[in-house]
């Protein structure tokens, strides 16, 4: 048995334990005396700690499949292609060019490299957009096939978003549409047609500059590391999808992506107060599925997302027969369920408090698509600055935006206004 089914099934254990407590209570019609309040916790807090590390697990794993099928010795190519002789040599120098910098490699090597530094495309083209242009090295798609990896585990929206990848960073209008209130018609023989408009309206797609941040590597690690290059890309692409997700979720627009829990429409308003009803109750999640039109609430990829703070919540929560409607995952590969449906936590969501939008509920990658530009990620490796601490920093870059495609798609809940 795998260790991530052992620690499944140590949560499924712990969570049929608070099961019995609670419904022990229930039954005698009381709430937790002292000893069993501290109990629920104590295996709550365990339970949670356990689920951390089966997310870990499951995400370490992924990682490790799909980088093992990364060369990094040389570039992948598309496929269906083959690499070119010269992207290959460039790979080779540019890893070389992460291990021991511009003074250290071949002559041939600082070519390849200098003929690959650059600002940015559109600035080189002189179609500025005026989105910010910087500086750097190309980053080969071996390496960056380890930063997006790495990316789409450590940020939940970039997992699940629509992404398409355009040549230019030039602002690109991309349309929304409700069509979901226009239906056909039945027409008489020798009768024309009728006409009816799509419903479009547009939102913007810019190719604004996430950075991620100075990382700084000592020069020991780098000499001696056989993993040096994979560890630094892991490391820049852990923080640029951070930053994605977290703007993907509740970006404000204003030289960052929209969010999508930004431009969600509020479908369900919670009632009562956050004291009384812990900030959500069982009708509060059925209207909020039911609020999508079934065009788009019986779409196969719907999932609920939403943060920690709501899923200890609705982990209290039954149904009409008085059973938990919270179902933990006992399965490799399966995610927690609630009401049937899949569940995304994301903590770059507002933790539940009053007027919070901390959950909700549709076909995330319908309603929400992710753009970035191709050939825009670069490197800019920082020797001197850093020198009397035996350390080199490395910065990364690259253009990106998001925003809601189908507002249709994905429905927000709102928490209570009252304490």
């Amino acid at each position: 048995m795998s260790d991530i089914q052992k620690l499944r099934e140590q949560r499924a254990n712990i969570w049929e334990q608070m099961k019995a407590l609670q419904n022990l209570a229930e039954a005698a019609d009381r709430d937790f005396t002292g000893e069993e309040k501290a109990s629920y916790e104590k295996m709550e807090a365990d339970l949670d700690a356990l689920g951390n590390r089966v997310e870990r697990a499951d995400r370490n794993e992924k990682l490790e499949a799909s980088l093992s099928r990364v060369d990094r010795t040389g570039i992948i190519a598309p496929e269906g292609d083959e690499a070119s002789e010269d992207d290959e040599r460039y790979t080779d120098a540019f890893n070389a060019f992460v291990r021991r910098g511009m003074n250290r490699i071949s002559a041939d090597q600082r070519m390849l490299m200098e003929s690959r530094f650059s600002l940015d495309k559109d600035i080189q083209n002189a179609a500025a957009v005026g989105t910010g242009a910087a500086g750097g090295y190309t980053i080969p798609p071996a390496f960056r096939a380890i930063m997006v990896e790495t990316m789409k585990a450590y940020g939940v929206m970039l997992s699940e978003a629509e992404l398409i990848t355009t040549d230019t960073g030039a602002n690109l209008p991309w349309p929304t549409n409700d069509d979901t209130g226009n239906i056909g018609a039945w027409i008489g023989e020798n009768t024309q047609a009728p006409e009816q408009d799509l419903n479009f309206n547009t939102n913007s797609l810019d190719a604004f500059m996430a950075t991620s941040k100075i990382v700084r590597v000592s020069v020991q690690f780098l000499n001696d590391s056989p993993n040096a290059d994979a560890f630094v890309a892991r490391k820049l692409g852990e923080r640029i999808g951070r930053l994605l997700s977290r703007d993907f979720t509740v970006g404000t627009g204003t030289a960052q992506p929209d969010g999508i829990m930004t431009s969600a429409g509020v479908a369900v308003t919670g009632a009562g107060s956050l004291a009384t009803t812990g900030g959500i109750t069982y009708d509060n999640l059925v209207d909020l599925q039911e609020a999508l039109d079934p065009a788009y609430g019986d779409h196969p990829n719907c999932k609920w997302m939403m943060h920690q703070s709501v899923r200890k919540a609705v982990r209290k929560l039954k149904d009409a027969q008085g059973r938990p409607i919270w179902e933990p995952s006992v399965q490799v590969g399966s995610p927690d369920t609630l009401l049937g449906r899949a569940v995304r936590v994301n903590n770059d969501m507002a933790a539940m408090a009053q007027n919070s939008l901390s959950l909700g509920y549709g076909n995330i990658a319908g309603a929400y698509v992710a753009r970035s530009v191709n050939g825009s990620a670069s490197l800019l490796r920082l020797t001197e600055r850093y020198a009397d601490y035996l350390q080199v920093g490395f910065l990364a870059f690259e253009r990106w935006d998001g925003t809601l495609q189908d507002p249709n798609a994905f429905k927000a809940f709102k928490s209570t206004a009252t304490a």
